[in-house]
């Protein structure tokens, strides 16, 4: 059994829950700025993803970064990079769709911050960024960890955005999503079901890391 759908799909998955990461926090925090009409402009912007179909996502993404779109050719013509076709695509076309749930957690997390605490660490001299990474950030670490678990399982499961933007190319692009349904393609019934049973097996694992990180929240809300 070739192995590499699930290593390139945990590689993925892991390469836009990084990036996703960072940017929701970045957002998040820059939306609890904003004046509440630009707010929704920019949560209906950043959301976006979400609601929209998968497929219409990769297609966006595609007439975006295709070689042969603006960008595209930018890119490879300046750095030597293709944004299509490649496991690094698949990566971003993941990152994309899993960014709301990210940005949302990590938004909800802020807003439920006691700000009186921020507070008390301003009286007593601490910059703006100790106050994010050392009272924000660990009183916000549960939700902000239940982002990412969700945003690392949407990664890992994402197939619509994944295969309209970097294909299915084994030992190249191949993904468990995208190998599954070539397999069921083909007639392969044995093989269909040792990789849903693997997508099964993850998928219970990281929901069950999402209930535990939920319940220990619960009670450290007690």
């Amino acid at each position: 059994m070739d192995w590499f759908p699930l290593y390139n799909s945990l590689r993925i998955a892991a390469v836009s829950t990084a990036a996703v990461f960072f940017l929701g926090i970045f957002a998040a925090r820059l939306a609890g700025k904003l004046p509440r009409l630009a707010r929704g402009l920019l949560d209906a912007a950043l959301t976006l993803p979400l609601v929209l179909p998968p497929t219409v996502t990769g297609w966006l993404l595609l007439r975006l970064l295709g070689p042969r779109r603006p960008a595209g050719r930018w890119l490879l013509e300046t750095f030597d990079l293709r944004l299509a076709m490649t496991w690094q695509a698949a990566a971003l076309a993941a990152a994309v769709v899993a960014f709301p749930l990210m940005y949302r957690t990590a938004r909800g997390a802020f807003e439920s911050f006691d700000e009186t605490l921020a507070d008390a660490a301003r009286t007593l001299g601490r910059s703006e960024a100790w106050i994010f990474w050392r009272v924000r950030m660990p009183c916000c670490r549960q939700g902000i960890l239940a982002g990412v678990v969700l945003a690392f399982a949407r990664a890992l499961g994402e197939y619509g955005a994944t295969s309209m933007l970097a294909g299915y190319i084994p030992g190249r692009t191949a993904v468990i999503a995208t190998t599954v349904y070539q397999l069921w393609r083909i007639g392969d019934n044995a093989g269909t079901v040792r990789w849903v049973l693997v997508n099964l097996a993850l998928s219970g694992a990281f929901l069950l890391a999402l209930n535990l990180l939920e319940t220990q929240k619960r009670g450290g809300g007690r």
